[in-house]
């Protein structure tokens, strides 16, 4: 690991420095824990943190306006690491749960006399909320067997699976592969699951992580660039991440995607931010173009994944 990067990332954000502690340098766990503990009162999670309404959302809506809402706020603050139990995260997971609670067992936030069914991939990145920040409800369980349930014959999830779509979406899958993860991890790991996502990762892999299973070309240009943080949107980088994280198999078929991620590595050891969805921010936490910390752990802890 290259010691001038590690001393740069370092001098991050504490929401940097703890996952790098973690992930990078393998320190023991109070160590990076004490860093963790410092995210709701340092940085960029205690910016987010003081944008929350006194009605416990954020932006004034559940999934709108993008990218102020609670459900993206929320996506983010888990994406950085904000400690589960948090009372600002349990306040906007209570909402996030009571107003897209479908009858169907799964979210949504469309309130339309025409819909009496859930939106899949909002369903995924509620779920990995309510499991990560550990949100006590009965109700959970039901979430992920709904997901279960959405799973399509070639191993994958399309929210449009309703309106008559039989070939999987790249977006949706990943959002449910990371809800049912988060909900594993939170929960335990069950045979059920294990065995969707397992089917999910060969979907994947049969399309080398991001190419047409018709045509072999890469299925849409944005999935092969680096921002943070991505949304709903899956990309190159979210996806290695995911794997990381869930420690999968190093199938050869994630080698391509790899060395494409390897190829981005810029002459002085970092990753650069790209831009990414248009919508509305708080703030920037890193700038476009220039070297980013984010995605610079995040290849790095994926590229120590692949070699261990």
């Amino acid at each position: 690991m290259n010691a001038k990067i590690l001393d740069w990332l370092l001098k991050g954000d504490p929401a940097v420095i703890w996952q790098v502690q973690r992930d990078l340098l393998d320190e023991p766990v109070d160590i990076f824990e004490a860093t963790r503990q410092r995210l709701s009162t340092e940085g960029w999670v205690a910016q987010f943190l003081s944008y929350q309404d006194p009605e416990g959302t954020w932006g004034g809506g559940l999934y709108g306006p993008k990218w102020l809402s609670t459900t993206y706020t929320l996506l983010t603050l888990r994406r950085l690491g904000l400690p589960p139990n948090h009372p600002q995260a349990q306040k906007g997971c209570q909402l996030l749960l009571d107003g897209g609670y479908m009858p169907d067992e799964g979210i949504n936030y469309i309130r339309n006399p025409k819909i009496h069914h859930s939106e899949t991939c909002i369903t995924g990145m509620v779920l990995s909320l309510l499991a990560y920040f550990r949100y006590a409800d009965e109700r959970l369980p039901n979430i992920a067997a709904h997901l279960l349930r959405q799973q399509m014959p070639d191993g994958g999830w399309n929210c449009r699976s309703y309106e008559g779509d039989t070939h999987s979406s790249f977006h949706t899958t990943l959002s449910t592969m990371e809800g049912l993860w988060e909900y594993e991890k939170t929960f335990g790991l069950q045979s059920e699951i294990g065995a969707a996502r397992a089917r999910a990762h060969e979907f994947l892999w049969r399309h080398r992580i991001y190419r047409s299973h018709r045509t072999g070309e890469i299925f849409d240009c944005k999935m092969t660039g680096l921002s943070f943080p991505p949304r709903w949107r899956y990309d190159l980088l979210r996806v290695l991440d995911y794997f990381w994280d869930c420690n999968a198999p190093r199938d050869p078929r994630t080698t391509e995607g790899v060395e494409l991620l390897r190829s981005k590595q810029r002459k002085d050891g970092t990753w650069p931010l790209n831009s990414g969805m248009s919508g509305r921010f708080y703030f920037h936490m890193e700038k476009i173009g220039q070297p980013s910390r984010m995605n610079t752990l995040r290849a790095l802890r994926v590229l120590k994944w692949w070699q261990p």
